[in-house]
């Protein structure tokens, strides 16, 4: 097995296919965290423990003074027994204090991958599990820590549940879902900021003393700050270098915490925000952390991608859509906002089905009597003013043109001025006494209520039933305020959070239930709600409201440092740019959607001839490279942070038999040198023909001298170049 256990030395070994992660029982009980890196024997492996006797360090009543764990790594660290940093676990007891001091019980190792009630989560049999039980001996605390590894799979999944076997209730106050320790803190810390249409800026940053927190308490995982993060030695670069990366499996409020200690050694963690959480557990009660996955790579930022890319395509979606071409679509919201008809919606249909178009998707304004929006969410029934007859109708006729037809949602929330709110204005979050704040001139439903989440999907299911929809854009366009609810007795006010993330967790399994071929794609403003637990219920996730091909490589270049390709949605949109006032070049906006899902959001019916044309080489394309695109190695050659003129990035297929080279000059160097770039994952000794030339190269002189760019023939902003190259028969 992949997990072994020396019990002489009491040292737990888990193996990836390059990686091991070792921890080590100690005398008083604990975890002690020894190693986690490039894979290694098992030999010496005890000698990574070294307890020291340190100054203002306590130790455990009668035993050893070196036993301090206020300065041991640990796997699970618990909260005012002699641990002064950050705590993996704080529950108050029936007395009233918060000390919680988890010990080593019990554990077993077995085969498979369990599933977390209510939650997504990682899966497959081709798995091994390490489940170890810590006790809290005052309360009767267990917390059941699941370390899993995969034979295909080169991350660890990690999570935690906690059970009350007391007699009395407790406060589960904090329950992190992942503690990782360093000997060392001279390391730089990895995370992603933005705001909306700005998301996921790339930020790396020397590795502070004391404790540093990036968070949010938005209800979302949210566009200012994304769930995950990576911790790189100093000198570690894209290519080369040892690099951690977590990625928290949650879509919640979500807190990481990082912490420089005096010994210089570092703390991180990741799981559920404390500070918007409790859960009160009566006895025999449990209460389940969400998954969080670490990946380990000796190759740079490029190696911990591609771990954590292979590890979501083939053991977190599991969409019936994961390994299929997705359908070119075309989203009317840019072409038509909300002024449409039937009329003009098969306008646009006429001349997708004409260009090789798939799929036309109606957004947002086809429900209620949505003409703005400041009305009717919660109403999903068709606007007959717009639709005459209906859906039913309308997609009929798509049908008969040859097209697929997808609709835009926004389950989670409601319009004041709506049907839905005048009957059930008690369905909202709320506190009684104070003012609702409203976002966009909409509400939040509460979905900690099974009756409200039975109800929006029972509506849903009325529309999807009417005609044959076979696409769901899901969106969520407000974070969550005055987030309580009237149904929950005050001591359970602080469970709502959770609770609303999983009814929203609930409802989309209810949907895949019911659906099982319709693809979802995730939305909350673009990417607000871009993470890893998404990503278990839908196989693409709208990647920012930013459509902009220049901005989107900033914004697509940081994504894919935790997420595969296939998930991205990216959309070819017209210009000026409605975001940015824009104007790039027909081509280049294709080939930095075509990193992505892949479609169109502009009115068709507006091309222009040399347009139209582009459009029919762009879907033969796409047809051409999205299986390599989706399916193959991306390796990031320049970052659009580091170098403002160009963007490289390629993708090589698994068997290294073809790849796709993508040069984007965002802006011109005046005068600038002749460029060369040194290619990766191909194979050194094949030979590699260029498809645009014939000309041949081989791999070694392409990943040591590199391959030279030519030359734009027309030297301007946003121009770009794509090269296919195959291997020589």
């Amino acid at each position: 097995m992949a997990i072994s256990f020396d019990r002489e030395n009491g040292i737990f070994k888990l193996d990836t296919i390059n990686t091991t992660y070792v921890f080590k029982l100690d005398p008083n009980g604990r975890l002690a965290h020894l190693y986690y890196g490039e894979r290694i024997g098992a030999a010496n492996l005890n000698d990574l423990y070294r307890p020291q006797l340190r100054s203002f360090c306590p130790y455990p009543e009668g035993l050893d003074p070196l036993a301090s764990p206020d300065m041991l790594p640990q796997e699970f660290a618990g909260f005012g027994a002699g641990d002064y940093r950050v705590a993996s676990v704080i529950v108050r007891n029936a007395d009233g204090d918060d000390v919680t001091d988890p010990r080593y019980a019990a554990h077993k190792i077995f085969r498979g991958k369990p599933a977390l009630d209510g939650l997504p989560a990682t899966f497959g049999g081709n798995a091994d599990t390490l489940e170890v039980t810590m006790t809290d001996r005052k309360t009767g605390m267990d917390f059941i820590l699941l370390f899993s590894v995969f034979d295909d799979a080169d991350v660890v999944a990690r999570s935690v549940r906690a059970v009350n076997r007391g007699d009395r209730p407790v406060r589960l106050r904090k329950l992190a879902s992942c503690t990782l320790d360093f000997a060392s803190g001279d390391l730089d810390f990895i995370h992603l900021w933005g705001t909306h249409t700005r998301e996921r800026c790339f930020e790396r940053r020397e590795m502070l003393h004391g404790i540093q927190k990036i968070s949010s308490q938005r209800g979302l995982s949210s566009h200012q700050h994304s769930p995950n993060f990576a911790v790189a030695e100093r000198s570690a670069t894209e290519s080369s270098g040892l690099v951690w990366g977590v990625e928290f499996v949650y879509s919640g409020n979500f807190a990481i915490e990082t912490e420089r200690d005096q010994f210089d050694a570092l703390r991180t963690q990741t799981g559920i925000d404390p500070e918007t959480f409790e859960w009160l557990l009566e006895p025999g009660e449990s209460f389940q952390a969400p998954e969080a996955l670490l990946a380990a790579s000796t190759d740079g930022l490029d190696g911990m991608s591609l771990r954590f890319h292979d590890a979501i395509r083939n053991h977190l979606l599991r969409s019936v859509w994961k390994d299929r071409k997705r359908p070119i679509l075309v989203n009317n919201w840019e072409a038509t906002y909300f002024n449409f008809n039937t009329g003009k919606l098969l306008d646009i249909a006429r001349d997708a089905a004409e260009l090789g178009i798939e799929m036309l998707v109606l957004d947002d304004g086809w429900f209620g009597r949505r003409d703005i929006d400041n009305n009717s969410l919660g109403d999903w029934f068709v606007y007959e003013k717009k639709l005459p007859g209906g859906l039913g109708h309308l997609v009929s006729e798509v049908n008969k043109l040859g097209l697929k037809f997808g609709l835009w949602f926004e389950p989670e929330m409601v319009s004041r001025d709506s049907e839905l709110f005048r009957a059930h204005p008690d369905w909202c979050l709320q506190i009684p006494g104070r003012t609702r704040s409203e976002g966009r001139w909409q509400l939040v439903l509460d979905f900690s209520r099974g009756e409200v989440v039975d109800y929006i999907f029972k509506e849903m299911c009325a529309v999807l039933d009417s005609a044959n929809i076979e696409y769901i854009k899901w969106d969520a366009n407000r974070h969550l305020t005055e987030v309580s609810s009237v149904v929950l007795p005050p001591e359970r006010r602080k469970e709502v959070f959770h609770r609303y993330m999983l009814g929203v967790y609930r409802l989309h399994e209810m949907l895949i239930a019911r659906y099982p071929e319709l693809l979802i794609e995730g939305c909350s403003g673009g990417g607000g709600r871009f993470d890893a637990g998404m990503l278990y219920y839908v196989p693409q996730i709208w990647t920012s409201d930013n459509s902009d091909a220049i901005e989107r490589l900033k914004i697509q270049y940081s994504t894919s440092l935790f997420f595969p390709c296939s998930t991205m949605g990216a959309h070819v949109s017209d210009v000026p740019n409605h975001q940015t006032g824009r104007t790039t070049p027909f081509f280049t906006r294709g080939v930095v959607a075509m990193a992505g899902t892949f479609g169109y959001e502009l009115d068709l019916n507006k091309m222009t001839e040399d347009e139209r044309t582009m459009i029919r080489t762009q879907v033969a394309e796409y047809h051409k490279f999205n299986p390599l695109v989706a399916g193959g190695d991306l390796h990031r050659l320049t970052s659009p942070f580091d170098d403002p003129h160009q963007t490289i990035w390629m993708t090589v297929a698994k068997d290294k038999s073809e790849f796709l080279l993508n040069y984007v000059q965002s802006r011109v160097l005046p005068c600038g040198p002749q460029l060369s770039v040194r290619l990766r994952g191909i194979d050194e000794k094949r030979t590699y023909v260029n498809s645009a030339d014939g000309k041949k190269y081989s791999g070694e002189f392409l990943m040591k001298a590199g391959f030279p760019l030519p030359p734009f023939s027309w030297n301007s902003d946003g121009e770009s170049m794509r090269f296919h190259f195959t291997e020589e028969k």
